[in-house]
């Protein structure tokens, strides 16, 4: 049966400003929620432009409308693609051109901006097609979660919120994300009781019912909106009812509520079962996904992958429809460890996606640079560090690669940094690749905990809200790179007023590149080894060997002994020992000039919104976070001075560099009492996800930013340890 999303197209014509009143009248279906969503955006554009709007049913048209949608057979137009619109002058109008309902709704919006940005009778002519075809969301599940901390279980109730679903779904239409992907360790539970293990499902038959209402609603709402919806979970995994009834030599983990297994015969029956049965019960579903590796430990490279032919393969194709897939690499070869593989290993995992029956194409996630690719853009390692070009040499023809934008690095603080995005999809968007996830694991963006409760400064319910800025340039951009700065602009001057955005974008812009620098510089690996937003690297300290010093934050010490992500930049160490031996090649970037970017970048920032004159409180906490982000900026330029200034007396024992390392030292406080004094105001001690056990606040770690000033003063005494 052909598809009849492809059978669909629009023709949305648009009179010049001229033709018509303060009235515009816009022909659409009201029933169809794209083209209702997309025109109620275009009549707040309308009424911001002293405009009214109506909407006129097709069944009335007289051919005098001010906006007309007609049909057109598919392929009419081969420059639109799916999802893609045209948008054209004629001697009417503006005519908008797609050949789906969502590429008419993207259309719509696209018109709502440009009416913003340029006045009606100036709207430019464009076409434009998605980037990529597959613009995600990760969003962890608060329940049955990969890790469990009072950061993350919060949020049960507000998941299970229909409305926040809405506005969050809502969000994604607007920014043209087409994909939620839903993780969770085991979600089958939540959705079925499995035929044949009845009892794996704790839930009686009318808990179990409020939860299938609650997923057939979900993936419904998604489903009109264009958004397709996948659950992805780690592979070898039941409930505790399930270990409990059917599977007793099962390792049963009490502590993080999920079973892990040693792969008996009965899970893998019990795995497929579910595969097949959640497909069958829930027909808006879209896709499944693994995690390859995890609890499969006893196995090597193949058997992991053929354990997953035999329960997602099998229990897919048995179901009575087919349906999209998403697999995640890389894994290791060798059981009991983790991590990235060898060539061998990927082609291996390579024919077996090839094999795989499901609408194709299938989506291979790699994670691009570990967990925290809020970093550099250059493709420096994987989960587990390197990766080759098995995947994409050839090129693959039922597959593409997936990107993992893991944030694990910023959740307080406000960040928006559209150039980066550009530069990083410029890198790496090449022919085989597929699209983004962009997310976290440790932070789910759902109820608000990290701003003071009862602020003037909150006008908002969800904590995605707080977080506009970054879903709608991640979004805008991998649906359109080209989408200019001006879209974002208007955004902020429709929220606190005209003449705002273009100073806040820029002042986001330079700000929001403190993240990135610390988390390029510093090198990292998984979660828990580099947390940006509070400059803690809770790890590392671990291996040390600075044995006094039981904080996570990044020391003095550590500074001058890290090693860096991104290798175009000098690491302090490498530094010093370059300019002693004069071997500076004159193309990295050392710390110095690292030092230079981040404080005129921070001072820059802070006299772009200095210059800014709002009463609106939410501006003002908007505001607040890019000071936040440039205090840190100066901060750590001070610091990476002093590094390198005790590194040099380290080397040289002349007391001048200790003293100039004591001096900046001195520097970096003031800023760090900077930061503390305008994140105090808004921002409370919140549970810790990236640092286990710890309340973050800045001012928690005060103490360890006068520590480093003793360090410096006495170093002498700890120098011996360094190294």
């Amino acid at each position: 049966m052909m598809n009849l999303r492809v059978l669909l197209s629009f023709v949305v014509a648009i009179t010049c400003a001229s033709g018509y009143g303060d009235s515009v009248r816009i022909v659409l279906d009201e029933n169809s929620f794209p083209q209702a969503f997309g025109g109620s955006r275009l009549l707040d554009a309308l009424e911001n432009e002293g405009l009214s709007g109506s909407f006129v049913e097709p069944s009335v048209v007289k051919g005098d409308e001010d906006i007309r949608i007609k049909l057109l057979p598919s392929g009419v137009d081969s420059t639109i693609h799916e999802e893609g619109f045209s948008l054209t002058r004629t001697s009417t109008g503006i005519d908008i051109q797609a050949i789906d309902e969502t590429g008419a709704m993207y259309g719509l919006l696209e018109l709502a901006d440009l009416i913003a940005i340029h006045g009606l009778e100036k709207v430019p002519e464009k076409t434009v097609n998605p980037r990529f075809p597959f613009r995600a969301i990760k969003f962890n599940l608060p329940w049955s979660s990969y890790r469990r901390h009072e950061a993350l279980q919060l949020h049960h109730d507000t998941v299970r919120d229909m409305e926040f679903w809405r506005g969050y779904l809502d969000m994604m239409t607007e920014n043209r994300f087409n994909v939620l992907t839903l993780w969770s360790m085991h979600p089958f539970p939540y959705m079925i009781r499995p035929t044949n293990f009845p009892k794996a499902c704790s839930f009686d038959d009318a808990e179990l019912e409020e939860w299938r209402s609650f997923w057939r609603t979900l993936f419904k709402e998604a489903k009109i909106r264009g958004i397709e919806v996948y659950l992805v979970n780690w592979n070898v995994f039941g409930s505790k009812g399930y270990a409990e009834n059917y599977d007793p030599g099962i390792n049963l983990d009490t502590g993080k509520h999920y079973v892990v297994s040693n792969n008996t015969p009965t899970i893998e029956r019990y795995t497929k079962e579910c595969v097949t049965q959640v497909i069958n019960e829930y027909p808006n579903l879209t896709g499944l996904g693994i995690s390859l590796g995890e609890g499969m430990n006893d196995m090597g490279a193949s058997e992991r992958e053929q354990w997953i032919l035999r329960t997602f393969g099998e229990g897919m194709k048995e179901a009575d429809r087919k349906i999209k897939f998403i697999h995640r690499v890389p894994f290791t070869a060798v059981a009991h460890s983790g991590g990235s593989t060898d060539r061998k290993t990927e082609t291996m995992t390579r024919e077996a996606i090839e094999s795989l029956d499901v609408i194709q194409p299938v989506w291979v996630e790699i994670k691009f640079n570990w967990s925290h690719a809020h970093s550099t853009p250059k493709l420096v390692q994987v989960h587990g560090g390197s990766i080759s070009d098995a995947y994409w040499n050839p090129l693959p023809e039922n597959y593409a690669i997936t990107w993992m934008i893991r944030n694990e690095d910023f959740y307080v603080l406000r960040w928006g940094e559209p150039d980066f995005i550009r530069e990083h999809i410029e890198q790496n968007g090449q022919s085989y690749v597929g699209g983004y996830f962009v997310g976290s694991e440790c932070y789910i963006p759902a109820k608000e905990y990290t701003h003071v409760p009862g602020h003037d400064h909150i006008n908002w319910t969800y904590a995605w809200e707080r977080q506009w800025l970054f879903y709608k340039q991640w979004g805008r951009l991998l649906y359109d790179p080209e989408t200019p700065d001006d879209a974002f602009v208007i955004d902020f001057d429709n929220r606190y007023g005209k003449g705002v955005g273009s100073k806040m974008v820029e002042a986001y812009k330079l700000a929001s590149r403190m993240p990135l620098r610390f988390a390029s510089y510093i090198f990292n690996t998984w979660d828990f080894t580099l947390y940006a937003e509070g400059m803690l690297v809770p790890t590392t300290y671990k291996k040390s060997g600075y044995n006094d010093k039981e904080s996570p934050f990044l020391s003095l010490e550590e500074l001058m002994d890290c090693d860096v992500l991104d290798p175009d930049y000098l690491s302090v160490r490498d530094y010093v020992k370059a300019v002693r031996e004069s071997t500076l090649d004159g193309e990295s970037i050392t710390p110095l000039e690292l030092a230079n970017e981040l404080q005129e970048s921070g001072m820059e920032a802070l006299a772009l919104v200095d210059e800014l004159t709002s009463s609106h409180p939410t501006l003002e906490c908007e505001i607040m976070d890019v000071q936040a982000w440039s205090y840190q900026s100066l901060y750590f330029a001070e610091k990476l001075r002093a590094a390198v200034y005790l590194e040099e007396y380290r080397l040289s024992g002349d007391d001048e560099k200790k003293s100039e390392s004591v001096s900046r030292l001195t520097s970096a406080k003031i800023h760090w009492e900077n930061l503390i004094g305008v994140t105090k105001p808004h921002h409370q001690p919140v549970p810790g996800g990236q640092v286990r056990d710890v309340e973050f606040s800045w001012e928690h770690f005060l103490d360890q930013v006068e520590r480093d000033i003793s360090v410096a003063k006495n170093y002498d005494r700890f120098k011996e340890r360094v190294r």
